[in-house]
């Protein structure tokens, strides 16, 4: 027995110093003083960034490089959460030396260490690691663990056709498996919409990531992975004490649900503007485990709803449209399209939105069983700038995204499944016999949980 465990731990350290080892075969980020230290079981926050750097032979090569992506992720055990908050790349900040600049150029101008320095000067958030992947590693890394079912909003394409300098990309709408350069140019997209849905998708990206790869998966997969790492990151971590801390809050964060915490800022010509309050009240919300505090004067309620009306004082209506008779032409174009699932349609949409071309039909890979499923995916638009929700139906009973509800709800004869993001509602789903379905809430959730739910409960089968 003594033996056994003494052969499992010495395997145990052996991986753990290959996974030190690829740190340090990395380019290692000197970051002076500029981390803070946490002792073993505290909670830990690591800042991630997300580089533009390109080869040389790419034909947008640049010298110098910016922090395309930067994503605060905290690992607290104490709560059992994984919480994250995008800071938006044209967020206005103040650069240490610099002045008042987009929060990228505080990469271009210094690195990962002036950027460390900024983002904790915005937030006072204590951090205590920096991840830094380049394009070529994120795509790598998406590969390596065999791609990520992801719930698309709706159509992403852009042929460079006028000449402008946005990347190419072509993802259609509906629930699919997304690798490599189609990962990229998804979570990097900002043709037609701003910096917070971009953070918003990018989030939602790699919620889907913890949520379909086990820890047992990485772990096979890790001699792959750790090549990766060693390739195309830069970090501090450089000790196995560093590692085996990690290691352990991933473990322990390993069947939590992701929380989101979405920016909230003003869309300028040129910057992305948020004032000292609503930094402060972000940073709250992040540090609490992605729970938001409740403002002075009542509780939060959704903007939507505080817009409706009350009439006589009683229960308020949900604030929705009619939609019966141009959900109705969705489904029968479905059916003519070939769809081979019964087809639900909405007869009510959030106010103001409208439906986005045809209804895609197609079929939805599941490469582990060899097959394609029935599925089909009706878009609408929401009437703020970037925002798109839908109703999609498959033959596939088991997707990873319908795992582990937060709440189920009868309603007649009809049993649905509510997906939360803190207090949001993300996705109202139901079952039949022939397929699932579920509502697909935008990316920034600007519809409500009473909203989702009528939305939902409206859906009948043509």
């Amino acid at each position: 027995m003594c033996a056994s465990a003494t052969a499992t731990a010495l395997a145990g350290f052996r991986e753990i110093d290959r996974v030190v080892a690829a740190f340090r075969d990395g380019r290692v980020l000197d970051l002076g003083k500029s981390l803070s230290e946490s002792e073993s079981g505290e909670p830990q926050t690591l800042m991630l960034l997300g580089s533009d750097a390109r080869p040389l032979w790419s034909p947008n090569h640049e010298d110098k490089t910016r922090s395309d992506t930067v994503i605060l992720l905290r690992l607290d055990p104490s709560r059992g959460t994984t919480t994250m908050l995008s800071l938006p790349r044209d967020l206005k900040v103040e650069v240490p030396g610099h002045g008042m600049r987009k929060l990228n150029a505080a990469y271009e101008e210094g690195g990962p260490r002036l950027a460390l320095e900024t983002v904790k000067q915005l937030t006072g958030v204590r951090i205590n690691h920096v991840i830094n992947v380049d394009f070529d590693g994120f795509q790598r890394a998406v590969n390596a663990i065999g791609c990520v079912y992801v719930d698309i909003d709706r159509r992403y394409f852009n042929d460079n056709s006028g000449f402008d300098d946005y990347a190419t990309i072509n993802v259609p709408a509906g629930y699919q498996r997304l690798c490599g350069k189609d990962s990229l140019d998804y979570v990097r997209y900002r043709h037609e919409d701003n910096d917070l849905v971009r953070a918003a998708r990018q989030q939602g990206f790699l919620r889907e990531v913890k949520q379909q790869v086990s820890v047992g998966e990485l772990i096979s997969d890790r001699q792959r992975l750790i090549e990766i790492f060693g390739r195309y990151t830069s970090s501090d971590i450089r000790s196995r004490a560093e590692v085996v801390r990690l290691v352990k809050l991933a473990v322990g964060a390993a069947t939590r649900p992701v929380r989101e915490v979405h920016f909230k800022g003003e869309i300028g010509s040129t910057f992305v503007t948020a004032s000292s309050e609503e930094i402060r009240s972000l940073t709250r919300e992040f540090l609490s485990g992605g729970a938001p505090p409740a403002p002075s004067g009542g509780p939060r309620r959704d903007h939507r709803e505080r817009r409706s009306p009350s009439p006589g004082g009683g229960s308020r209506p949900v604030p929705l449209d009619d939609a019966a008779a141009e959900g109705r032409v969705q489904a029968e174009t479905a059916r003519n399209r070939g769809a081979r699932i019964p087809i639900y349609y909405p007869q009510l949409r959030g106010p103001g939105s409208t439906f986005v071309d045809e209804p895609r039909v197609y079929g939805l890979e599941v490469r582990a069983e060899r097959r394609f499923y029935p599925s089909y995916r009706m878009v609408l638009k929401d009437d703020e700038i970037g925002q798109y929700y839908g109703i999609q139906g498959t033959a596939w009973k088991e997707p990873p995204i319908l795992s582990g509800p937060a709440e189920v709800r009868r309603r007649g004869d009809r049993r649905f499944e509510i997906y939360r993001d803190g207090e949001r509602v993300r996705l109202v789903a139901w079952r039949t016999p022939e397929a699932v379905y579920w509502v697909s809430n935008t990316l920034l959730q600007t519809l409500s949980e009473r909203q989702m739910l009528a939305i939902a409960e409206s859906t009948r089968p043509l």
